[in-house]
């Protein structure tokens, strides 16, 4: 007689399709927000603002990854790394699907009524991007852009929590988030390049074919030019150029290793998690730079 497995709690399964098993894209999203709040405050960000940053990440991811895995039910099935996700899996309902989004939308849109009207309207700008992303890969070569731009509100949002305004600085910072999340995205895509090719979706990946390594270098590079532009314009102490020396290095290691003829299926998201240390290590730097 055959005994089948135990069926998996409901809420484990929710738990699953808000990708909270995998805090690492939760991170990488909240990185540029603290960028963000800890330049904008000087290095003194206010704890109720912190707060709200980091249930607010959660909660838009949480709502991006819900709106992608509704929009990719039918393809996640094909994809190796995406055929076990809930609705692929028709482990959840697209009912449920649905109404923890809406969940997820109504927390966000609390968590924004504690704002002032610029960062409001941030707010709501960013709401059509995180929605319509998914649905970039069927008509747009290059998705992955679409996402950089959803993750550049981050810091746009963060940054006029604490001056209401936006500075100078604060464009050059938005310009590194693009340019460092069209990077870490583009290496996550090409893990699925061959699944990608053969359903007939676009991504990053496929897009720049074989010289995805040297645009993934080049992407790293302008966000570091960036970066040094913003700390020069902001007269960061030695300790940013420290972490941000520390992160041209990585970078460097990780073109470097994209660069060999034969890859492991697991370097990619391997080398999407090093960029969540990346992120925290500049973090660091910036929260001790700019108090120098």
């Amino acid at each position: 007689m055959t005994t089948l497995p135990p069926k998996e709690p409901t809420w484990l399964t929710v738990f699953r399709l808000l990708r909270w098993d995998k805090p690492a894209g939760r991170l990488i999203l909240m990185i540029p927000a603290l960028w963000g709040l800890c330049l904008a405050a000087k290095g003194h960000p206010p704890l109720p603002l912190l707060g709200v940053i980091i249930l607010g990440t959660l909660a838009t991811s949480a709502a991006g990854c819900v709106v992608n895995d509704l929009w990719d039910r039918n393809i996640d099935p094909n994809v190796e790394r995406t055929k076990n996700r809930p609705l692929a899996a028709r482990s959840l309902s697209i009912a449920t699907g649905i109404g923890v989004l809406i969940v997820s939308l109504i927390c966000a849109a609390i968590l924004a009524l504690y704002l002032n009207p610029l960062t409001f309207w941030l707010c709501v700008a960013a709401v059509p991007v995180i929605l319509l992303y998914p649905g970039a890969k069927r008509v747009f070569p290059v998705p992955q852009l679409v996402l950089s731009i959803a993750w550049g509100f981050a810091v746009l949002i963060s940054w006029s929590m604490v001056t209401a305004s936006i500075a100078t600085p604060t464009w050059y910072l938005w310009g590194a988030t693009i340019f460092w999340t069209l990077g870490f995205d583009t290496v996550y895509a090409m893990s699925d390049r061959d699944d990608d090719r053969r359903i007939g979706v676009n991504s990053s990946a496929l897009f720049f074919g074989k010289y995805v390594a040297e645009v993934t270098a080049l992407c790293y590079a302008v966000t570091v030019g960036l970066l040094g532009y913003m700390g020069q314009i902001m007269s960061l102490g030695s300790i940013f150029w420290l972490t941000l020396g520390m992160a041209a290095g990585a970078w460097l290691w990780q073109y470097l290793r994209l660069k060999k003829p034969t890859i492991p299926p697991a370097f990619y998201p391997q080398m999407f998690r090093e960029n969540v240390w990346i992120g925290f290590g500049l973090l660091l730097g910036m929260f001790f730079g700019i108090r120098q």
